[in-house]
């Protein structure tokens, strides 16, 4: 199978049909599996070091078409990590309250703090994305917010954030297969949503409107990885994989120990 570019370089223009939502390098379901148990332990050594030096922070962005995988791969993808350490915030439709303030501030208030995994179930891209398709503020408006959500990230990167964005990419097929999957058992069918319908109708231009955020917002700093995902398990170990690199190259390590701790005697 031809390897296919999962960070495309900053600046490109990204194109979704370029990219394979059935690629899955030379892995099948059983060695992916087993790469990412061996990347999670990993993962987990890293986390331990991350919360322990508390001078960085790790935010990572999840976005996708309903149902793309979101909530699976965070449930996935961190099973194995201290949830001290990780803090997960799903945004929904703003509240009259968030609404009176800029496209940011309810963001900006659950980025995560030093030594802290965040974890975003949906993110600012929302307001790009949804608010672009539906027409709910003039094209003036979030044509701007191209430069403020980079600006944004690059604060964040500058105060010690580092950022990896994930875009969950399955196929039109795919997601017509994993809603009447919902629909036809009773115990998932609490996460179908009849609001789901007319999104799809829109399939063509929320992937226009995909496209342009990933092209205006793939940063050097701030990454996007569009990744292959009608292959739940490719899905993630790629997410896994991009994760543990990035925290390898933040350096981690244990803070060192107080001074004279060899003298010490635990008394009876």
């Amino acid at each position: 199978m031809a390897k296919q570019n999962i960070v495309p370089p900053p600046g490109s223009k990204i194109r979704l049909k370029d990219y394979d939502p059935d690629y899955h390098e030379d892995y099948d379901k059983k060695s992916a599996n087993k790469e990412t148990d061996r990347l999670q332990a990993r993962m987990c050594e890293l986390q331990e070091m991350l919360h322990a030096q508390g001078t960085q922070s790790l935010l990572i962005v999840l976005q996708a078409m309903d149902p793309g995988g979101k909530d699976g791969t965070i449930k996935k993808v961190f099973e194995e990590i201290n949830p001290v350490g990780v803090h997960v915030t799903s945004f929904k439709a703003p509240t009259t309250h968030e609404l009176a303030h800029d496209f940011l501030w309810r963001v900006h208030q659950h980025t995560p703090s030093k030594g802290v995994i965040g974890i975003f179930n949906r993110s600012h891209y929302e307001d790009v994305l949804v608010v672009r398709v539906n027409q709910l503020v003039p094209p003036e408006v979030w044509k701007g917010r191209y430069e403020h959500i980079n600006h944004f990230e690059r604060l964040l990167v500058d105060n010690g954030t580092r950022i990896l964005k994930f875009y969950l990419h399955i196929s039109k097929e795919e997601q017509k297969a994993r809603l009447q999957a919902r629909l036809d058992n009773p115990q998932k069918q609490w996460k179908f949503s009849l609001g789901d319908l007319p999104v799809r109708e829109r399939w063509d231009d929320y992937m226009e409107a995909y496209e342009a955020g990933l092209t205006r917002c793939n940063t050097e700093y701030a990454p996007w990885h569009i990744v292959p995902a009608n292959y739940k398990w490719y899905r993630d170990l790629v997410v896994t994989r991009a994760i543990v690199d990035a925290m390898e190259d933040m350096r981690l390590s244990y803070p060192p120990p107080e001074p004279g701790l060899e003298n010490v005697v635990i008394p009876d």
